[in-house]
């Protein structure tokens, strides 16, 4: 009786080995991780339940205190559903902004495309700081945006150092974000399927509403997240178009790390910005499975 044996191709590799060279490849990229992100994550962690001292000395302690005393004052409270609520009203001014300008940019074609891909693109290579003070001076009392106001006989409302200033900021300086996010969902958009409609007697609108809207739903939750992520993260335009008037968490963060010197405090802020970011996430990842089930 004759055993038969088997003999693996030329070429091909082991399971084990095959593990070995990703683990391999993984490896490095891993380290960077732990030592970038996740110890420091812990540390700030492990910081935001120590015990702040007088004069920004911190005690090695363990105590809930500081995440007792943030969810039992109510100014703490009001400062973070403000701070959600105004990062929402800024994601959804994007998306409005930003949605028009991503269709049209998907449906063109040739150097026209590359032409306003560029340009979409071109913001993001201007700083931030540069940006915010262009702004500034067009939202300025005496600015640009106010004058035109006047001219048409309308008294020019206060656009600066207020919340409606940061609205306007952030929203413009997170558009080519959203745009592009919204161009990396729009793969379903198919323009066979709306001319399919149009000529069943479907009206533009109802087009748009009941075609095109459904189709590039995942690029607009990718878009949602990404500008809700980085507009309640935001600090300079923040700090600068509010003025010291507008109280947000990236804001009482900075003022309790470098004003007060509370470090435990301002790391228990930080660790509720990546819980919302956790919760965000969340939502992302519900409303994608609701889309595409």
């Amino acid at each position: 009786m004759t055993t038969a044996t088997f003999d693996m191709p030329v070429g091909a590799q082991k399971p084990s080995s095959t593990a070995g060279i990703a683990v391999a490849l993984l490896l490095p990229i891993a380290l960077v991780n732990a030592i970038g992100f996740i110890l420091p994550v812990f540390n700030l962690a492990r910081m935001s339940f120590n015990e702040a001292l007088p004069g920004g000395g911190i005690a090695e302690a363990f105590t809930a205190a500081n995440w007792t005393g943030l969810l039992q004052d109510s100014f703490y409270i009001e400062l973070i559903l403000n701070s959600i609520m105004v990062s929402l009203g800024i994601t959804f001014a994007t998306l409005l902004a930003s949605y028009p300008i991503a269709l049209y940019l998907h449906r063109a074609s040739g150097a026209w495309r590359t032409f306003l891909t560029v340009l979409v693109i071109s913001p993001l290579l201007t700083s931030a700081v540069v940006r915010t003070y262009g702004w500034i001076a067009l939202l300025a009392e005496q600015g640009p945006v106010a004058n035109v106001i006047a001219a048409m006989g309308f008294q020019p409302p206060r656009m600066m150092f207020n919340t409606t200033g940061v609205v306007i900021g952030l929203t413009e300086i997170l558009m080519p974000y959203m745009i592009l996010s919204l161009m990396a969902g729009f793969g379903r958009l198919d323009p066979k399927v709306e001319e399919a409609a149009r000529t069943l007697g479907a009206t533009p609108f109802r087009t748009f509403w009941r075609v095109i809207l459904p189709l590039t739903l995942p690029g607009i939750a990718l878009g949602c997240l990404l500008c809700f992520v980085l507009a309640i993260s935001s600090f300079i335009t923040l700090k600068l178009m509010g003025g010291g008037r507008v109280f947000l968490l990236a804001t009482e963060i900075y003022d309790q790390a470098i004003v007060t010197l509370n470090w435990p405090l301002a790391a228990t802020l930080s660790m509720l910005v990546l819980i919302i970011f956790g919760a965000a996430l969340a939502v992302y990842s519900r409303v994608l499975r609701m889309i595409e089930g």
